[in-house]
């Protein structure tokens, strides 16, 4: 009997190992693919963010009458290896965000023979559902947040003295960070909904502690954002929609809770 339940511990050792080495297959593919097109990628999607013509801030402009003249902000490199290593890592960093749907299928595959039959049902579509808001996430780091803390931080001088000669690895770790953690930040609904199955969580433990919540989304708001009001509005409002959008999973997952209790009953 024991042996049995080491065979099966092992199988299942097994099956993640090679789960593992299908995104890690991917991932390298799609890097490969992302380190032919770094020179395209490194000029247009990420240095572009310092010009005054970036697509943030004509919206800005436009809308808000908030325009962006000039961006004081020279690059350089300070390391033997500093280049490679930051197109090493965008190519793998992008590889990974291009394979998110592909990660979590595999990890949710690698779960899913766990849970209940009803768990099952109630869970169909996640992969879908997690990678759109992920992908919501990314676009929001990429055309809002980043954008936004370029602008503040590149134009900022205590003195006229003083420019501001930033090195390729503070800025591509501060732009890269800023999108994947906003990707990740992007999944809160998904979390509410499996702590709220898990009965970790429930819809009245958020509403009682929306006031905290709020308190929390405005530092949160301030710390990636410039020390604006109107930077920390438009950052906020899309975090606090999400706060609100996992109170409504919250209760919508309780609620068919209880209908399948009573049913059970």
């Amino acid at each position: 009997m024991e042996e049995d339940k080491n065979m099966t511990f092992i199988s299942h050792l097994e099956e993640l190992r090679k789960r593992l080495i299908k995104i890690a297959i991917v991932v390298l593919i799609l890097g490969i693919g992302l380190w032919f097109f770094q020179g395209w990628i490194m000029e247009n999607l990420f240095l572009s963010m310092k010009e005054p013509d970036f697509i943030t801030f004509q919206l800005m402009c436009q809308f808000f009458g908030i325009c962006v003249k000039e961006i004081p902000l020279q690059m350089q490199s300070m390391t033997m290896t500093g280049q490679f290593s930051y197109a090493l890592m965008m190519s793998i960093l992008g590889g990974v965000v291009l394979a998110f749907p592909f990660i979590f299928y595999q990890i949710w595959a690698f779960i899913q023979p766990g849970l209940k039959k009803n768990e099952k049902t109630i869970s169909k579509g996640i992969v879908l559902y997690v990678s759109l808001l992920f992908f919501l996430g990314i676009s929001f780091g990429y055309f809002i947040v980043a954008p936004l803390c370029v602008q503040f931080f590149g134009s900022y001088q205590i003195s006229d003295q003083l420019q501001n000669i930033f090195t390729i690895t503070s800025y591509m770790s501060m732009i890269l960070s800023t999108i994947f953690y906003s990707g990740l930040l992007f999944l809160l609904p998904v979390l509410a909904y499996l702590f709220t199955k898990l009965g970790v969580l429930n819809a009245e433990f958020l509403r009682k502690y929306r006031k905290h919540a709020i308190i929390g989304i405005l530092i949160l708001s301030a710390v990636i954002t410039p020390p604006d009001l109107i930077s920390q509005i438009i950052v906020g409002i899309p975090i606090a929609i999400l706060y609100e959008t996992s109170i409504f999973v919250s209760a919508r997952v309780e609620k068919k809770l209880k209908i399948e209790q009573q049913r059970n009953a």
